[in-house]
């Protein structure tokens, strides 16, 4: 499994939590299930260990996944995942607001453009 893109600019760490983080919303890693080892990770992949175990605190930190000493990393409770991500979304969306504020963009343009994001995405859905 290739974990990181040599191409993108993004530190190799950041790069492993995003693919364990999308792997772990969509279901692929379900909750309590074991995460690969620090070191088989390093070696399928040619990583340095450190930058896996860099990886694995920040999902840590992020509470995706969770440590038994001795044992490994295990994916987090799902219940925790999604309020986590819910507050994460909605500090995001406040920022954006603020942000669209004070490019003067009025409340009801604002809304206006959310509803019609909303809608492009219910139609892609579908597809």
């Amino acid at each position: 499994m290739q974990i990181f893109n040599y191409n993108d600019k993004r530190p190799i760490y950041e790069q492993i939590v995003d693919y364990f983080k999308t792997l772990i919303l969509k279901g692929v890693y379900t909750p309590d299930e074991q995460l690969p080892s620090v070191r088989s990770l390093a070696v399928e992949n040619s990583i340095n260990p450190n930058t896996i175990q860099k990886a694995y605190a920040e999902l840590e930190r992020q509470k995706f996944i969770y440590s038994v000493k001795g044992r490994g990393s295990f994916v987090a409770p799902v219940e925790v995942l999604l309020t986590n991500r819910r507050e994460e979304m909605i500090e995001e969306i406040r920022k954006l607001i603020k942000d669209a504020s004070m490019l003067g963009i009025s409340s009801d343009e604002f809304i206006k453009l959310v509803e019609q994001i909303l809608t492009e995405v219910k139609e892609d859905d579908r597809s």
